[in-house]
């Protein structure tokens, strides 16, 4: 390996290590004081977790009437006024929630620079802006480690398309809203088979997934198929999630969500519930 190889190789070696140093599970504790008081959303994944199942699951939780989630849309983009409606689903006969998003086919790669100037640019709220642009960033250094490239040479395929986008920053636009003081998720369910992307088919979880798993508990999942995607694995990681197990709590909100993906005999999605933290003392 020459000299110049053997910078770029340390390089890239310390952007990873740099990337997973930002962004551990274990950085995302909270203090005892903390997890004694306040409230808490806890995100039970059955068989998956996705930006459309967080959509739902976070409208469900605010229970925003559907103008003022217009209002919301309206003011991350104009175009996704309208785009969004929460609705009753049925999957194996039972019934749950899922998010309907009809939007024009817009299959943009857009860098990380196109997609901050877009968020900065818009209406969000101030802490929903930082949380979406942590996401994105999150997404676009496990890309970059992926494709051996630096994050601002990434153009994001799927993630850069206007779906995505409006997920990831009306999820921290929800998030924000509810203001949990702790996020608790149950540890992920993961299966074999692949999907298929832009760059082809890959075997999951995607890479992208993988890069950000690390630390992150997981449990088999016997169905086949992406259970977890990219948008979903960065916005647990940029909302502080913690993992474990139900957390002691009063419920005071619960829905069922679905997703898109339907797996056989099992419905694809997770519950969600928010209410008061109860000290088990």
């Amino acid at each position: 390996m020459n000299e110049k190889t053997q910078a770029a190789h340390d390089s890239h070696e310390h952007e990873h290590e740099q990337h997973h140093k930002h962004r551990h599970p274990s950085e995302h504790g909270h203090s005892k004081a903390q997890e004694s008081t306040g409230t808490v959303l806890t995100i039970r994944a059955h068989s998956g977790l996705s930006g459309d199942i967080f959509l739902a699951g976070l409208l469900r939780m605010t229970e925003l009437p559907e103008p003022a989630v217009n209002e919301r849309l309206a003011a991350i983009m104009p175009e996704l006024a309208g785009s969004v409606h929460l609705v009753r689903r049925q999957v194996n006969h039972v019934g749950g929630w899922h998010a309907e998003v009809s939007l024009p086919h817009q299959h943009a790669h857009r860098t990380l620079a196109d997609i901050t100037a877009l968020i900065e640019g818009s209406g969000m709220d101030t802490a929903a802006k930082a949380l979406a642009l942590d996401t994105f960033t999150l997404l676009a250094k496990a890309e970059a480690f992926v494709h051996e490239k630096k994050a601002e040479e990434v153009h994001f395929h799927e993630v850069g398309a206007l779906d995505s986008i409006l997920d990831i920053c009306m999820t921290c636009e929800l998030f924000t809203l509810l203001a949990p003081s702790r996020l608790i998720v149950s540890p992920l369910p993961l299966a074999d088979g692949s999907v298929l992307c832009a760059h082809g088919i890959l075997p999951v979880p995607a890479p992208a997934v993988l890069e950000l798993l690390e630390g992150i508990p997981v449990r088999p999942f016997s169905g086949q198929g992406e259970t977890v995607t990219p948008t979903a694995i960065a916005l647990l990681r940029s909302l502080g999630a913690v993992f474990g197990a139900w957390p002691a709590m009063r419920v005071e909100k619960q829905a069922l969500v679905y997703g898109t993906h339907v797996f056989a005999n099992a419905p694809n999605g997770a519950v969600f519930a928010w209410g008061r933290q109860e000290t088990t003392e």
